[in-house]
């Protein structure tokens, strides 16, 4: 496929464009035709690749586990249903590490979190060319597999964590107590007038820190799996011998680096969603 493009710069263009739906300058809709027309059409645009992926793994996802909560019993488990059990007890354990206080709803949202991301970033392992080719067939000129190569899915993810983190935040604290954690922390005095004087410097450190916490969850996620991705199209570029060479060692490599990125997500997920629900201070 690489041989098709004039220029490797072109190749690489292309590969780093999703398939763009939004509105062209003279009013109407489609599919964007070049990285050009992606980008005109700005904020409002929907990339439908990273949309389709994303829906349609954790469509995967929710499918493959209800099958196997289905078929569970209470003799010998088969080896899907003992993969599965192995998953949710490791997830429970590290919850429980993790999560000092009670709510329902932390360990499925930590194992939504994991298997879906998880998911999404094992599509960098199909070749770069393939699934593009395919689509290419029947006149789609972009797609991109991997969603969290997106940084409207990763931010779009950590954005959904950090509006959970303000409502159990303001539910456990109060409106008083979070509004206290954001300017009596983390300097204080107990001469009254000091400490309002110290209101203002505590508010900017703790405002900085609150909003650095969605900001670097979803651009870590995004970073690492754009930059493998970036990796496979650079390799894409070389002679056949060269590609089979690095590409295998770098997929085996790369193999850990998917696992540890969807782990470092959800166990951040639930130590931000523990901080929000400590009122200790």
């Amino acid at each position: 496929m690489a041989a098709t493009y004039e220029t490797g710069g072109e190749y690489i263009k292309h590969h780093l464009v999703n398939l763009t739906y939004g509105q062209y300058p003279d009013g109407s809709w489609g599919f964007a035709q070049s990285a050009a027309e992606a980008k005109q059409m700005g904020f409002w645009a929907i990339h439908v690749d990273s949309m389709a992926w994303a829906i349609g793994l954790g469509a995967l996802f929710v499918g493959l586990f209800a099958r196997a909560a289905k078929r569970a019993h209470a003799g010998v488990p088969g080896g899907f249903q003992n993969f599965v059990e192995q998953i949710i007890e490791f997830i429970d354990n590290t919850v429980r590490d993790s999560f000092t206080h009670k709510n329902r709803i932390i360990a499925p949202l930590a194992l939504c979190s994991f298997i879906w991301i998880f998911l999404m970033n094992l599509m960098d392992l199909v070749p770069v060319d393939w699934v593009p080719y395919l689509f290419s067939l029947i006149g789609v000129h972009y797609m991109k597999i991997v969603a969290t190569t997106d940084p409207n899915v990763t931010m779009g993810m950590s954005l959904s964590v950090f509006a959970m983190m303000l409502y159990y935040s303001l539910k456990c604290k109060g409106v008083g107590g979070f509004l206290g954690e954001l300017t009596l922390h983390p300097f204080t005095a107990k001469n009254i007038v000091v400490k309002v004087l110290l209101i203002p410097i505590n508010f900017f450190l703790e405002a900085v820190a609150l909003l650095a916490k969605p900001i670097s969850h979803g651009l870590r996620l995004f970073g690492n799996l754009y930059a493998g991705e970036m990796i496979f199209i650079l390799i894409a570029l070389l002679p056949l011998w060269a590609q089979w060479t690095l590409s295998v060692p770098w997929a085996i490599f790369h193999v850990l680096v998917i696992t540890l990125q969807a782990f470092i997500f959800m166990v951040l997920t639930v130590v931000y969603l523990n901080m929000a629900h400590d009122t200790a201070h």
